[in-house]
């Protein structure tokens, strides 16, 4: 019988790629929190109509990506290919706003798109999601921002450059609208890609956001939206630019950055790498005024980012593994349960290592401890089980000494000092 294997687009995670995500979340709830983030956890599973009323019908998301299918009673399901949507459902449904102005909540998890598997983003992929609803303020958006790119520091990932731009609102933006459409009436159409010759009449803006060079090329004069700001618009932005110029982030202002979601307005931002290829977005996001209400709740504001988690991990410095404090190595097999007591009341001193679970010679014991890369090796052998020590090695130095047992602390002690 064959053995089973993953569904294409799908990764199992060892180490060291599941410490990296570790590490990332770790850095999450230490730098989210500091500013006044809490966590939340939704489903995977949403209802179809979920992503189609926030996403947008026309986008690539939901035309050509998500896993869909029919439930036993023949309702449509979603395994989630973004996590706002999720986010904002929970917060409407649970009518976080009756409770609180603003809310300021973070997660991360699992999300899925069919999409071709690629460096750094696969159809299971991983994402970290920041969200503050109810806040309109451009200071709002700024400290997103600047949390954000905090958050990066603290991971140490070198090279990152942060683009901006605004998008305009409801009041400014038809204008745009037809400004590029009329600008993308008089280009060469047959010279587009089949799905932005779809776009420019369903959805223009999403013309600037298409990634096949020969698109890009074509819509390089395309005016700026930048240029079609309304008086409101344009002092938000500046606002934003101002908090993040105060704050030493710096940025480059990209009139083509729309990103891939119909949601956004105003303030959007995406932080990219060139060490990773083509797809070079590490994270980003935006502002989203009139999304909550477009799902049913009330008429707050929005703004949050999204990080790819799968990304950064290939942007991230190495960092060793930490190695354990000690090895009980096990040389008698009458001293099995005392080796594992013994190494139950270093865990409880806090320490950390590993106990021989069967009885070996010594040297079969000692390249077991090396290769765990414990830095003491006790040593329980049928001399020490009869007068009740431990001998503790170590693996550095080579240096050893004898300990009682019954001496848990003592033992501790000298674990930590073999340990240096």
């Amino acid at each position: 019988m064959s053995a089973i294997t993953k569904i294409k687009g799908f990764a199992d995670l060892f180490p060291p790629d599941s410490t990296a995500m570790l590490r990332m979340e770790s850095a999450a709830r230490e730098v989210f929190g500091r500013h006044g983030y809490q966590e939340i956890r939704t489903p995977i599973l949403e209802k179809t109509e979920l992503f189609a009323r926030s996403i947008g019908e026309e986008t690539d998301v939901v035309q050509k990506e998500m896993y869909t299918f029919p439930d036993r009673k023949g309702r449509s399901l979603t395994m989630r290919p973004e996590a706002t949507a999720g986010v904002l459902r929970a917060y409407v449904e649970n009518k976080v706003y009756a409770r609180e102005t603003v809310s300021k909540l973070f997660t991360f998890g699992p999300m899925f798109r069919y999409e071709r598997p690629q460096k750094g983003r696969m159809r299971q992929f991983h994402q970290l999601n920041c969200e503050l609803l109810g806040a309109e303020e451009p200071h709002a958006d700024a400290e997103v921002v600047v949390m954000l790119w905090d958050f990066l520091g603290t991971l140490g990932i070198p090279d990152l450059a942060l683009e901006l731009n605004s998008l305009g609102c409801r009041e400014c933006r038809p204008a745009y609208h037809e400004a590029l459409k009329a600008f993308l009436a008089g280009l060469d159409t047959d010279a587009l890609c089949e799905d932005c010759r779809r776009r420019m009449h369903t959805n223009p803006l999403r013309v600037l956001d298409c990634k096949v060079p020969t698109c890009k090329a074509l819509v390089e004069d395309a005016p700026k939206i930048t240029d079609h700001l309304c008086a409101g618009c344009a002092d938000h932005f500046a606002a934003v630019r101002e908090v993040l110029d105060g704050a030493n982030v710096a940025y480059t202002l990209n009139p083509r950055l729309v990103r891939g979601l119909d949601y956004y307005v105003r303030t959007t931002f995406e932080v990219v790498s060139g060490a990773i290829g083509a797809q070079s977005a590490v994270a980003g996001g935006g502002r989203y005024d009139g999304l909550i209400a477009q799902l049913g709740g009330p008429d707050a504001p929005g703004i949050g980012f999204a990080c790819g988690m799968e990304r950064l991990a290939l942007l991230l410095p190495p960092v060793q593994a930490a190695r354990p404090d000690f090895y009980v190595a096990v040389l008698d097999p009458a001293g099995l349960t005392a080796g594992m007591l013994l190494a139950k009341g270093l865990r409880d001193a806090g320490l950390g290592g590993e106990c021989a679970f069967a009885a070996k010679s010594m040297k079969s014991q000692m390249r077991a401890a090396d290769k765990a890369g414990a830095r003491a090796c006790l040593l329980l052998g049928g001399d020490e089980l009869a007068v009740g020590t431990v001998v503790i090695k170590n693996m550095a130095t080579g240096g050893q000494r004898s300990v009682s047992r019954a001496d848990v602390a003592e033992v501790a002690r000298a674990v930590r000092e073999a340990a240096g």
